[in-house]
């Protein structure tokens, strides 16, 4: 490898650069500590190239209630040991890294201002990449040391948000706080929080309305062009294939030489060396029982207790006596020399830890030493437990103390821990065990191949794999460490890491026995009360190594005062763990930097790299000159070193971690695919051969073939060894003079590798840095459509308002693109101590991703920036010039397919003794049925009691209808053809109503009354259908009379202007001289009003030929006769709910039984009940009261059955809608019911629209409704391609029931009016004898009148007149044949032509969006999704706390983009109900959008995402 790298010596720090640092440490306010100026320049200038790009962020909007932040008690002490999970790039675990604030540049190295690089104290984490670890949360010292200066109880300031605030998101884009003299300071900008006061947008426009404002800030941000630009190919109609990331041409590739794998020394085993641990422990505890071997603290710094190694001998064959003659009987004992026992220990107690080992060594038994578990459910125990269960653990081995602190059931019994197996505890201490007689001595054998212990190791992924370690491992590694180190008998060493695992456990439990050697043991709790400590306990016993990570370092600079008795001079090594993390030199700079003066010598540092795995993979000997190498960390993450020129901003500086372990052979081999050799110049994983290194992982042989039995190959395939490599997890490269550089983990994104240290170090230059914690950053990945997507998680201190936060976050993300050149998917705050902990106190990376992915993270602050970083979404489709209605028709003919058309029965040619026929209108049938059958009921209204609270027989209802026609002719004064509105709640007197204005010749207009609860939003629409329809009269009850005037109302509408209201509860004696008797059958029957799903209010004209054909063509499809009875819950104010409540009753003569959907809230089981009463046969509903039977009565239905509930009469139980059919809701009504009786196939539905108000209905004799699955896909080009039931992207589409007697269907392409063939979704359209004539609008838009109404096919069959229902569907010929022996053909529903959207050159139907989002979490209730200037707007009802409002965020943009390759541009979170929904239970997703942009809802949570 080519020498002039860079990688130059490093000479000490002269004491001048040191004086210098200690005068800019003392120069005021906290934050100048942490300035680097190198480092700070770089994001600075990286933001400042953003500000050109006038960027603007909108900040999410956020109800008051979520503002208030947490209290200060929540405040976490300086850093933590961040997380054990293991890690890999981006989800490295080398988690909360506090890392080096400034990117150390050439500049620095290059010349003589060494100061900047050592001026930061900036610690930084991490062991070694796998084994996860450590860096850490170094917090300020203000924070540690302050806490008695700030009044940690002050309220959140909530006052902030007025018009003084200043804000980030101004014309100007995001503002750069400049170093002091560089610039202007920043501008007073426009207020934009809690006022919606004129502002301005990305443009400069001014706007009013605050959403509005927001949304065009972030279209006018999203219009600058992405960077990577999407590549043209040729898109399949089908196929919407996701954008494969191609590799850049110029993009940095390796050019060096094969690298040649590297040798360490001979390892030269000394003749005294015993032949295996126990062995040393055996010779010391007898020669010299004495001789200290580890000293214990407590949390004053006070030696508590000094194990020597006479006790540690004699306690260990206690241990290991008992463990196998005390536990179990003598002919069964319960552990047997080779299983395996967990080694509970606290991080107190080494004495008590090293015992139990020992002895475990002693007995032959496997120790697999773990955590404590402090809970039932401690984040990461689980797996912890799994481990415990595959390695067969029985006997779990623990101290008196920690025995006591496990929880405990109320009986004194230690539960079973979550995923644990079950365990036996024994207290392994001396004074609770039996003596070993006389004659009882251990085995001790030269170190063998059998298994010694067991190291648990934590993955990316959160799982726990054991690695196992073979006693002559253990002994050759002590070997090597004690070679490599110059460990001498009695040497004393100061360990402030965890003794249980990696390096901890092999320098200050195994070597330190091997050697005699005396550990003072420092204990974390110690080091959060006095990071001192440790630098205090080197000097008072004069200790010559040390092992520390580099968080250690930090804490003792930020703690350090210039205490005058500090003397490090004895020290020979200082053993820095964590060395392969990068960001560790700048730890060991500063420290060195201020401890130089105080005896430290610059060779003394000695970073070394490790892994569960492999064990030591190097360390820096004190007697080597350190190497360092400024590295281009863009070409690093494309896995190529290149030392860094000058002007570049984004440099890594690495230092070395030594050179090769003696006896071992080292290279570097590709991480991906075949294992082969890197060149010189490239990075890849570091791979090991030696015999001192772990196994395999327990049980697995799979992965332990893939870790420990590597052969690496070179260039032309041939092994380089006859022995196995291990695979060390970390990623870097062998440099000049056999240096080995760790550059860390790395996870996959776009392509390359990013370290989730860097980014944690790039976050943490951004200034100021006063909103989050320093050590309490995650930075993992996750996969969202088939790429790996960075998430970045930050603890936000609570003093911090929304504002600075929203600012310090964009900026963040500016600064991530900026120098790492990838984009941050996600950016959260949460509240602060709220992110899981590892046992010493990090973060807990896989925990937290799991937190994050199953919406349980709860954070204060979310920043998704999806159109960012996605930019692997299929090609927008570009519209194809539309081919011809011919050439389509002609196509279709050729490839054999079918033009869509159906038709019901035909009425011509159906004999029936039906003798309604001979009437021409519905008036002469009642008169026809009072005379013939006058005590015939016709209608039964129940109360919510279930009893009958009215009915009419034929003369009954004949009698009222005379006297209304009367009434409107005496007090009315109205003259035929006149509309009268009837405002009355459902029940007899509507119907009274209706046929009284027949009687009189007028036009009745139903009308649903104003709710009493909620006149100022229903009373308006009352008024609007009264004026639209041009209703002369109102007639309505006493009680509505009185509500239309009263003085709610007058505040809602101006009363003064309303018609005459007639109220119709006590009517005239006298009946009318002569009813009125049409002559036109043509004319006007009635008009039938209702809000559309769009909500558009229309109303249409229904003649009194259409009306008698509707009820003509529904007594055949249901064979209704006086006979039967059927059981109607629907409101009875607009399309086939008003037939079915008021006309067909009349025209069949069955009778209905009547049920307000409004009397079910008060007892849900009414309708059931009645139709189970009156063994009803045929029953009609709406989507709403199926969805509240489910919903109220789905634990109910035993208590019904019990009542004598009975289902299994009903032969049509019909949903009446016009939408979509929901599946899901139909299909859990089945099941829930079906144990009263109730037969699957009677449920079905229904379809009808404003052209024709029932195209489909489930007769009685017809085939069992189908339900096919399509391919979402396909559906979005408006293709039809049926797949099978589970395929992904499959949707199931339920038939919309039995086509009518007499209609005929068509499917007509909605833009050209071409027939279309039955693999295409088109436009619905209807010809029949009932179809409405027209809309009855004031204005008279003909236009749309003839189109609706009245269309022909461009091509084909041009002379019928089709309606056009608004809908888009399919026809499909089925296997089943109807009742003329004709095969069937079904009609499927898939949504309105209104209401779909056109995203991305696709039709989107907003229902399966918001199914995908529905499903996403347990809180979302309800979802509604429309788009606004092309953006996708998601709205979720949230049925939870408010502090669950932002994890919804994350999870619904991943849906979304997953299911549907669309980005949400905003997720709206509101409470419970506020989604608006019409009569029929169908969504108002043009209301919700008016509401929304006039800022109408009141949203507990808006975000933009970017």
């Amino acid at each position: 490898m080519d020498p002039s790298m860079g990688l130059e010596r490093r000479t000490p720090v002269t004491p001048s650069s040191s004086s210098r640092y200690h005068r800019r440490r003392s120069s005021g306010s906290r934050d100048e500590r942490y300035r680097s100026d190198v480092h700070t320049e770089a994001v600075q200038a990286a933001l400042a190239k953003h500000k050109e790009r006038k960027m603007a962020v909108p900040m999410p909007s956020k109800r008051r209630s979520l503002v208030v932040q947490t209290s200060m008690d929540a405040y976490t002490p300086p850093g933590e040991e961040p997380n054990d999970g293991g890690g890999g790039v981006i989800s490295s675990s080398r988690e909360g890294s506090i890392s080096m604030e400034h990117w150390i540049s050439r500049a620095i190295h290059g010349t003589s201002s060494t100061t900047t690089t050592t001026s930061s104290t900036a610690s930084s984490s991490s062991s070694s990449t796998r084994s996860g670890g450590s860096g850490a949360a170094a917090g300020k010292l203000a924070d540690v040391l302050a806490q008695h200066v700030q009044n940690h109880s002050a309220p959140p300031d909530v006052t902030g948000y007025t018009n003084n605030t200043a804000s980030t998101t101004t014309t100007e884009g995001i503002q750069v706080e400049r170093a002091p003299g560089a610039g202007t300071a920043t501008q007073r900008q426009t207020p934009k929080y809690g006022n919606a006061e004129l502002m301005e947008t990305g443009d400069g426009v001014p706007v009013s309305s605050r959403v509005s404002a927001k949304i065009q800030q972030l279209v006018n941000t999203l219009k600058r062009p992405k960077r990577p630009p999407l590549r043209e190919f040729f898109v399949d109609d089908f196929e919407e294939l996701l954008e494969v990331q191609q590799p850049d041409p110029n993009q940095p590739k390796a050019e060096g030489a094969q690298m040649v794998a590297m040798r360490g020394e001979q390892l030269g085993v000394v003749t005294n060396w015993p032949p295996s641990l126990e062995a040393a422990l055996q010779r010391w505890g007898t020669i010299s029982p004495k001789a200290p071997c580890i000293t214990t603290m407590d949390t004053n710094g006070k030696p508590i207790y000094v194990l020597t190694y006479g006790k540690l001998w004699s306690r260990s064959v206690k241990v290991a006596y008992n463990l196998l003659h005390k536990l179990g009987t003598k002919q069964e004992p319960l552990v047997r020399p080779g299983d395996r026992v967990a080694l509970v220990y606290p991080n107190n107690d080494p004495a008590a830890f090293m015992t139990a080992f020992y002895g475990c060594l002693l007995a032959e038994v496997v120790p697999v030493p773990i955590e404590v578990p402090l809970t039932r459910k401690d984040a990461g125990s689980q797996q912890i437990g799994f481990l415990l269960g595959s390695c067969g653990v029985t006997v779990a081995l623990t101290s008196d103390a920690c025995h006591k602190g496990l929880p405990k059931s109320p009986t004194g019994e230690i539960p079973q821990f979550k995923g644990w197996p079950k365990v036996l505890w024994f207290v392994a201490e001396s004074k609770h065990l039996s003596k070993p007689p006389r004659d009882w001595f251990p085995h001790i054998k030269d170190a063998n191949q059998d298994t010694a212990y067991i190291e648990y190791k934590t993955c990316k992924d959160g799982s726990v794999l054991g690695v196992t370690v073979m006693r002559i491992a253990m002994l050759t590694h002590c070997q090597a460490l004690t070679q490599s180190c110059s460990y001498t008998e009695a040497e004393t060493i100061v360990n402030v890491l965890d003794f249980k695992r990696d390096v901890g456990l092999w320098h200050a439990m195994q070597t330190s026995v091997m050697n005699m050697m005396h550990v003072i043991s420092i204990p974390y709790a110690l080091m959060k009360v006095n990071p001192l400590s440790w630098i205090q306990k080197v000097c008072q016993y004069k200790a010559k190594v040390a092992c520390v990570k580099s968080r250690d370092m930090h804490w003792a600079l930020v703690a350090h005062r210039d205490q005058r008795d500090i003397n490090l001079s004895t020290l020979r090594m200082l053993v820095v763990a964590d060395g392969s993390n990068p960001w560790s030199i700048s730890s060991c700079d500063a420290f060195l930097n201020v401890f130089q003066s105080k005896g430290l010598k610059s060779e003394v540092i000695c970073p070394c790299a490790s892994s569960p795995e492999a064990l030591t993979v190097a360390i820096r000997r004190y007697t080597t000159p350190p190497g360092r190498g400024v590295l281009s960390m863009q070409d690093l993450s494309h896995g190529v070193i290149r030392v860094d020129s000058e002007e570049k901003l984004s440099v890594l500086t690495l230092q070395d971690v030594g050179s090769v372990m003696p006896g071992a052979l080292m290279c570097a081999v590709r991480p991906e695919g075949v294992p082969q050799l890197c060149k010189a110049d490239e990075i890849g994983e570091l791979c090991v051969s030696t015999a001192a290194t772990g196994t395999s992982y327990y049980g697995l042989t799979g992965m332990t073939k893939n870790t420990f039995e590597v052969f690496p190959t070179s260039n032309i395939g041939d092994p380089i060894s006859e022995f196995p490599f291990i695979r060390t997890g970390l990623l870097g490269f062998i440099g000049p003079a056999g240096l080995i550089f760790v550059a860390g983990g790395g996870g996959v994104v776009g392509g390359r590798r990013h370290n989730a240290d860097d980014i944690v170090a790039t976050a943490l230059a951004v200034e100021p840095m006063k909103f989050v914690y320093r050590g309490r950053i995650a930075v993992f990945s996750i996969t969202v459509l088939h790429e790996e997507r960075i998430v970045v998680v930050a603890e936000q201190r609570p003093d911090s308002t929304e504002e600075d936060s929203f600012q310090w976050m964009s900026r963040v993300l500016q600064a991530i693109d900026g120098i790492h050149q990838v984009g941050v998917y996600c950016l959260a705050l949460v509240p602060s101590n709220t992110l899981p902990k590892t046992p010493l106190g990090g973060i807990h990376l896989s925990e937290t991703k799991q937190l994050f992915l199953e919406g349980a993270l709860h954070p204060c602050n979310v920043l998704m920036c999806p159109h960012t970083c996605v930019t692997n979404l299929p090609k927008p489709r570009q519209k194809q010039p539309e081919i011809g209605p011919a050439s389509v028709m002609v196509g279709n003919l050729v490839s054999g397919k079918r033009i869509a058309q159906a038709s019901g029965r035909d009425l011509g040619q159906i004999e029936d003794n039906d003798q309604a026929r001979k009437f021409l209108f519905l008036s002469e049938v009642l008169q026809w049925r009072a005379q013939t059958t006058p005590d015939h009921v016709l209608y039964t209204l129940l109360n919510s009691r279930g009893t009958a609270a009215g009915s009419l027989t034929c003369l009954q209802l004949h009698k009222r209808a005379e006297k209304i026609a009367g009434m409107l002719g005496e007090r009315g004064h109205l003259q035929d053809g006149d509309h009268v509105a009837l405002v009355y709640p459902p029940g007899v007197d509507l119907i009274v109503a209706f046929y009284g204005c027949l009687y009189a010749g007028c036009v009745p207009i139903t009308v649903r009354p104003p709710h009493p609860q909620n006149i100022a939003t229903t009373l308006p629409t009352v008024k609007m259908i009264v004026e639209v329809s041009r209703s002369v009269c109102v007639m309505t009850t006493q009680l509505i009379c009185k509500l239309l005037r009263s003085k709610e109302a007058s505040a809602a509408v101006d009363v003064r202007t309303w018609p005459p209201v007639l109220d119709t509860d006590d009517l005239p004696k006298k009946k009318p001289p002569l009813l009125y008797k049409p002559s036109n059958p043509d004319t006007l029957a009635y008009l039938d009003f209702s809000v559309s799903t769009t909500g558009m209010l229309a109303g249409v004209k229904m003649s009194h030929t259409a009306t008698s054909a509707f009820c003509r063509s529904i007594k055949l499809q249901c064979e209704l006769y006086p006979s039967r009875e059927v059981a109607i819950c629907l409101d009875p104010y607009c399309g086939l709910g008003f037939v079915l409540w008021c006309l067909c009753s009349v025209y069949s003569g069955h009778q209905s039984i009547l049920i307000p959907p409004s009397e079910l809230e008060v007892n849900p089981s009414l309708w059931l009940s009645a139709v189970s009463q009156y063994k009803v046969r045929d029953t009609f509903c709406s989507y709403s009261v199926m969805e509240l039977c489910t919903k109220s009565l789905g634990l109910q239905t035993d208590a019904l059955k019990s009542r004598g509930l009975d289902l299994s009469r009903v032969r049509t139980c019909v949903v009446v809608s016009e939408e979509r059919p929901r599946t899901a809701l139909t299909q859990s009504f089945s099941k829930l019911f079906k144990d009263l009786g109730l037969h699957p196939r009677a449920v079905s539905t229904s379809f009808g629209c404003r052209v024709n108000l029932a195209i489909c209905l489930q007769g009685t004799s017809g085939p069992d409704p189908t339900t096919v699955y399509v391919d979402m896909r396909a559906l979005r080009h408006d293709r039809v391609r049926l797949v099978e039931r589970g395929s992904p992207h499959s949707l199931p589409l339920m038939e919309s029931g039995k086509i009518l007697p007499g209609v005929r269907i068509i499917i007509a392409n909605p833009e050209t009016k071409g027939p279309m063939g039955e693999s295409h979704l088109g436009e619905i359209w209807v010809h029949s004898g009932h179809n409405a004539s027209g809309y009855f609008t004031v204005y008279g838009d003909e236009a749309l009148q003839s189109d609706h109404f009245s269309s022909r096919l461009s091509f084909g069959d041009t002379q019928t007149v089709w309606a056009r229902t608004g809908y888009l569907g399919f026809l499909r010929r089925t296997e089943l044949t109807d009742a003329s022996g004709e095969r069937h053909d079904a009609l499927y529903v898939v949504g309105a032509l209104e209401e779909a959207m056109e995203l991305r050159g696709m039709r989107y139907h907003p229902i399966d969006i918001e199914t995908s989002v529905i499903r996403t979490h347990k809180s979302i209730t309800e979802c509604a999704v429309f788009t606004w200037t092309n953006l996708l707007v998601v709205v979720v009802e949230l049925d939870g706390s408010e502090q669950e409002a932002l994890d919804l965020v994350p999870l619904v943009t991943n849906v979304v983009l997953e299911e549907h390759y669309l980005i949400v541009g905003v997720v709206v979170v509101v409470d419970i109900g506020v989604i608006p929904i019409n009569s029929r239970g169908e969504k108002q997703r043009m209301h919700l959008r008016d509401g929304f942009l006039a800022d109408q809802l009141d949203p507990i949570y808006v975000a933009y995402n970017m």
